[in-house]
């Protein structure tokens, strides 16, 4: 019985040391700008600004706000973070050059599902972030080959504008993003 006592004491203190160092997750600030404008360095900073507005949008979301939803017609706040997760990895695919498929996340919970958006968007931005050809990130469903440009007004949109939706649902439901954080340069005064 101690034995067990002990185990729950170490993995509850280790469940919540890992919660504690979610500023440690990638987009708490965007990253500096690069010097030069290319066509990678402006993919990868639009990918920074989702990553830094989808970090804000589900920072410290509860059990309420992922259940919320104004009308029955329209996802929950969790299934919005499902949404985003799905968008972020064909975003990280076309990077890699790998087929896109379904995933599953029923053995995630919040803290993971944020973990893998953001280290997706992290992972994909910093592929951009140095190329010097994004035409070749094309977006690969079976055997269709979707130019990059596609990412730009799919996924990439898409998952900014359902930030957005999540800020909005979580105020709806009484837990305002913290209101600290400046969109506009992607910091968050302390």
């Amino acid at each position: 019985m101690r034995l067990f006592l002990l185990i729950l004491t170490l993995f509850t203190f280790t469940n919540t040391s890992a919660q504690l160092t979610e500023e440690q997750f990638p987009y708490y600030e965007l990253p500096e700008y690069p010097e030069t404008y290319t066509a990678g360095t402006m993919a990868a900073r639009m990918v920074d600004a989702l990553g830094f507005r989808y970090y804000w949008a589900t920072e410290d979301l509860k059990g309420s706000d992922l259940a919320y939803m104004p009308s029955d017609d329209v996802r929950s706040t969790g299934e919005t973070v499902d949404h985003i997760l799905d968008l972020s990895y064909v975003i990280l695919n076309s990077t890699l050059k790998q087929q896109n498929g379904k995933n599953d996340y029923s053995e995630m919970d919040l803290y993971d599902k944020r973990k893998q958006t953001l280290i997706n968007l992290k992972t994909a931005a910093d592929i951009l972030r140095v190329s010097d050809d994004i035409s070749q990130f094309k977006i690969l469903f079976g055997e269709r080959e979707i130019p990059f440009w596609n990412n730009v007004n799919g996924p990439i949109s898409d998952a900014i504008w359902h930030c957005g939706q999540i800020a909005s649902f979580r105020r709806s439901s009484g837990n305002p993003i913290n209101p600290n954080v400046n969109h506009f340069m992607g910091t968050v005064k302390q």
